[in-house]
């Protein structure tokens, strides 16, 4: 008979409100719909793998990382840099992550902690890919709201610039900028961007 998975269950369900848990930050920009944590995470683990790649390191590992760097957010929200001024105490990640996992069979609630450990830990190849990619992902959003008529995003698209660290990451963050939002479509279109 297999493990109780009613916990894992209730994971799923609780995971699927990042979906709708908006990228707070953007709203400072004037961004009146901002993205979601999922969006967010999907676009930040594609990216992680990446540049994993490019540095020599695991891209799938890199973006595991990624897919759960911000799974924390379910019960913490998404608390923007001007918020966290105020927030006394910050929950660590790895507590909020023990609490979601609690009641999970021992494999899978193990292997979400270290994750998470790693993540936070900042030390491995893979963790600084992704959090690379974060940075990357949040600059291209950035790219991409400015384009939509949002100024004000200019701001997150210098800082996150200029946190990127690994050698692949900086240079995929220039061609990114050298690149128009759009110019995927005029190339799949044939047309010269």
């Amino acid at each position: 008979m297999p493990e109780d998975l009613s916990a894992v269950a209730q994971f799923l369900y609780e995971a699927g409100t990042l979906k709708s848990t908006r990228r707070s930050g953007w709203w400072m920009a004037g961004v009146k719909d901002p993205e979601s944590v999922a969006d967010h995470s999907w676009r930040t683990a594609l990216i992680a793998s990446i540049i994993a790649k490019l540095e020599g390191a695991d891209p799938a590992q890199a973006a595991i990382l990624a897919v759960w760097h911000d799974s924390q957010e379910t019960r913490s929200g998404d608390v923007n840099h001007l918020g966290k001024k105020y927030t006394k105490g910050e929950a660590d990640p790895r507590d909020i992550t023990a609490d979601q996992v609690a009641g999970m069979p021992k494999v899978l609630a193990d292997t979400v902690r270290d994750l998470i450990a790693e993540y936070e830990a900042k030390e491995s190849p893979e963790a600084t890919c992704a959090r690379d990619a974060d940075k990357l992902e949040c600059m291209i959003q950035g790219i991409e709201y400015r384009d939509q008529g949002y100024a004000n995003a200019q701001r997150w698209i210098d800082n996150s610039r200029g946190r990127i660290t690994t050698t692949s990451g900086q240079a995929l963050a220039d061609a990114v900028l050298e690149t128009g939002s759009l110019d995927w479509l005029r190339s799949a279109l044939g047309e010269t961007p």
